[in-house]
């Protein structure tokens, strides 16, 4: 996961003080390099007119888009205003706040999707537990974090977030890449592990300018860039990237990305 957070059923800003260039450069650049990710598990769980999808922090909707295009209903939370502006040009149902039955006929939803990892600060076990609280008895929530780090070139590119901001404000990406640590994150809740996979999520860019204003827009350096000021992140980011800029100009990055699919089993089901 990047950054969801959620508190109850109320979804947090990924990052403070992003401004509409930015989450515009997510929803242009940066979001399109998920869409593996996001179509492995629509395949994995059979996305279809029969599956109402609830996406939590799904920033400007990509993954609802491909979802509705598959047939499925879908809603979304998002709570940063620009990033759910983006998601309205989409024609797509987002809202800061849960309400009940106001996105599909059902107080709940046959499908959860948590692809973003909660911002420093933030319990995951809290967005996981409200996901649980959202999702159909027979639904399945799915989970996503980086693969392992040996696994993801883009490793080296993300230190430079931990490296440059306060250490209690910096998350560690890779949190919840080690085996196991996914499913931890369902104790206590109604879920139950069901399956998952790794993917191939590419990050590729035309040019060295759109990997950094991609990568930047992700929210990951904000804690940085607050810390050491955004010209000296961007200069240390522009560095790290140079490893991975080829002959043509172009930056690319192989990476790998987990996820897990947790089922709510049915009443009287077995557990």
């Amino acid at each position: 996961m990047a950054s969801a957070r959620v508190t109850g059923t109320t979804a947090a800003p990924p990052g403070a003080g992003r401004t509409a260039a930015r989450a515009r450069d997510w929803a242009e650049i940066q979001e399109r390099m998920l869409v593996p990710l996001y179509e492995a598990v629509h395949d994995r769980l059979e996305v279809g007119p029969a599956t109402s999808v609830l996406g939590l922090g799904c920033r400007s909707g990509l993954a609802l888009l491909l979802a509705a295009g598959r047939g499925a209903q879908v809603a979304g939370l998002e709570p940063d205003d620009e990033l759910r502006g983006l998601a309205a040009e989409r024609r797509l149902p987002v809202r800061a706040h849960h309400r009940p039955g106001a996105d599909v006929a059902r107080s709940a939803y046959s499908l959860v999707t948590v692809f973003e990892q909660p911002p420093p600060g933030t319990e995951p076990r809290r967005t996981v537990a409200a996901a649980a609280r959202l999702v159909l008895p027979g639904g399945h929530v799915v989970l996503a974090a980086w693969g392992p780090r040996e696994r993801c070139e883009s490793a080296a590119v993300l230190d430079v977030a931990r490296r440059m901001a306060r250490r209690s404000a910096a998350r560690d990406p890779f949190e919840l890449s080690p085996p196991g640590a996914l499913e931890d994150l369902l104790a206590g809740t109604a879920l139950r592990p069901a399956g998952g996979g790794r993917v191939g999520c590419p990050f590729a860019y035309p040019d060295l300018e759109s990997a950094l204003r991609g990568l930047l827009a992700t929210g990951l350096y904000d804690a940085a860039a607050e810390f050491s000021g955004p010209a000296l992140v961007a200069k240390e980011l522009e560095e790290s990237l140079q490893p991975y800029l080829r002959p043509d100009g172009s930056v690319r990055m192989a990476n790998v990305f987990r996820y897990l699919i947790a089922e709510r089993p049915r009443r009287g089901g077995p557990r």
